[in-house]
């Protein structure tokens, strides 16, 4: 029996989870070193598998099945695709600096002001590596009801980070902050626990409908897909899109795509920067990744069917998103609105069913979780030097803290992808996926491109340029922690930018077999090349 890697990969964490959680409160540094030690080992896994994965073998490698609760047809089953392999080493690699960014964000506050309620260490870095290991279990996961469980679970952990453990920097003191702590944990948990209810009952469904015409039910997505290739099993058209809608929802919600979307900004706002970074960056891509594992390839004819009313929620995702960061006074809240304009490209590049579209998507995914990371960290570093997250209590920063000023340069650059940096390649794949097959959406959505430079360029201005204001005299730079985790991120922004060959050969495959399961190609162009 071989090695079961991917059950490692996503056990480890949560075994890193209990051990973190159980280490005395008098030993709170050991805490952190042990999630670090076991972050930086599950990378070590991840990157394992990135290098066993062949993209030209099959389409799901390193399986695993085993039967779990026969009565219902669910199995313990997992397997990778090129997507799932580039979003589950995009996750190994970012928690550990989530956790090197948070060192302190969990620190007993009676450590600031005595007056002021603990908060304990160690569950705050647990916490992350169990949402850590149950987000690589939904990349790995074949079998529905498996992704269901998992995709629904993080929510817990996810709940805690919000709600417990927020934002110090708050303008109207700890009661106003625990109270709008509160507010956004319950919206996010609400948002999202009535999208997986819609699509639980979809999940009961496709399981009615397996169970109808092949005798016995499944949840099994390779067994699906081979059933239907061997034209036993065909949902009728009404039925293909309830269901798809079911799972599309709850999806959406997660993503978020525009109208679905306004828990966001309130969770990020609320959350530390770590969090906020392991929300918009890590959890959110649950939410498209699962629009191409399950909704075009469990229901190709209802994915199309839906398309044209998709893509117009995420034109319009992109642009409200970039019109509402312009219009921030809060740092959190405008990287947040950014990244709702960021997901609607990831989606429109999704529905177009063009292979560069859906190729600059899954890359994008990848480059929106560094840029985000790299970004909202510094925003985190430079918000707790400063005990406000306003954009009108900074200026002059580039003058106290020329490094800190130029890594956030970096990373705002890289939102609103200047050619060079890793998004632009995404972003520029999408937009081309797009024109060849809505000009007219793919005019709009570039719009966002100079939306993006002007919220972008404006917030660096204000805190950076300028006359040093009141409170900014004395600011120290990056320190070494924080170097170390800037750093690497801007190396990747920087490679990826000029050489993004490493992660397209991984994808390109998985993407291609995409499209040929909703049965689409690419459109030919209107002129033909002289040959």
């Amino acid at each position: 029996m071989s090695f079961p890697l991917l059950t490692a990969t996503a056990v480890l964490p949560a075994v890193g989870a209990i051990v973190t959680a159980a280490v005395p409160a008098a030993r709170r540094t050991g805490a952190k070193w042990l999630a670090l030690g076991f972050s930086l080992a599950t990378l070590v896994l991840a990157a394992i598998i990135v290098v066993r994965f062949d993209p030209g073998g099959e389409r799901y490698q390193l399986t695993e099945s085993h039967a779990w609760i026969k009565d219902f047809g669910v199995r313990y089953e997992l397997g990778v695709d090129g997507i799932a392999v580039a979003l589950i080493g995009l996750t190994a690699l970012l928690i550990p600096f989530i956790i090197a960014a948070g060192w302190h964000d969990a620190d007993p506050l009676e450590d600031v002001n005595p007056n002021r309620r603990w908060r304990p260490t160690q569950g705050f870095f647990a916490l992350i590596l169990g949402v850590e290991a149950m987000v690589v279990l939904s990349f790995e996961a074949t079998d529905v009801f498996l992704f269901y469980i998992f995709f629904e679970a993080m929510l817990i952990p996810m709940y805690f980070l919000i709600g417990g453990f927020g934002d110090r920097a708050h303008a109207h003191g700890e009661e106003e902050a625990a109270r709008q702590r509160s507010y956004a944990a319950v919206k996010f948990l609400l948002y999202n626990l009535v999208g997986g209810l819609i699509m639980l009952a979809a999940v009961i469904g496709l399981y009615a409908a397996t169970a109808h015409q092949l005798g016995t039910g499944t949840f099994s997505l390779q067994e699906i897909l081979q059933a239907r290739a061997a034209g036993k099993l065909h949902f009728a058209t009404t039925t293909e899109r309830w269901l798809f809608l079911g799972f599309f929802f709850a999806f959406a919600v997660k993503a978020p795509l525009w109208p679905l979307h306004t828990w966001l900004p309130n969770a990020m706002g609320e959350s530390t920067a770590p969090v906020a970074v392991l929300i918009t960056a890590v959890v959110d891509k649950v939410g498209t990744f699962a629009m191409l594992r399950y909704c075009l390839q469990l229901f190709p004819e209802a994915s199309k069917w839906a398309t044209p009313v998709i893509v117009v929620l995420a034109v319009i995702g992109i642009i409200y998103g970039a019109l509402l960061a312009i219009g921030q006074r809060d740092i959190k809240r405008l990287v947040a609105y950014a990244s709702i304009s960021h997901f609607g490209f990831i989606i429109l590049g999704i529905f177009v069913m063009t292979t560069q579209g859906q190729a600059g998507a899954t890359l994008y995914m990848v480059n929106h979780g560094i840029s985000t990371a790299a970004l909202m960290l510094v925003a985190g570093f430079l918000i707790g030097r400063r005990g406000s997250r306003l954009i009108a209590d900074f200026g002059g920063v580039q003058k106290v803290a020329p490094v800190l000023a130029g890594t956030f340069l970096v990373g705002g650059l890289a939102t609103l992808s200047l050619p060079g940096l890793a998004p632009f390649v995404s972003e520029f794949l999408v937009l081309v996926g797009t024109f060849s097959r809505y000009p007219a959406l793919g005019i709009v959505a570039t719009v966002g491109i100079v939306l993006a430079a002007l919220y972008v360029l404006i917030l660096y201005q204000r805190t950076m340029t300028g006359p040093v204001k009141a409170g900014i005299h004395g600011m120290p730079d990056l320190r070494v922690r924080e170097l170390l985790v800037v750093a690497p991120l801007i190396a990747l922004l920087l490679f990826l930018g000029v050489y993004p060959k490493p992660v397209t050969d991984i994808v390109n495959p998985a993407v291609k077999q995409t499209l040929s399961d909703v049965h689409k190609t690419d459109p030919k162009p209107a002129v033909e090349a002289v040959k």
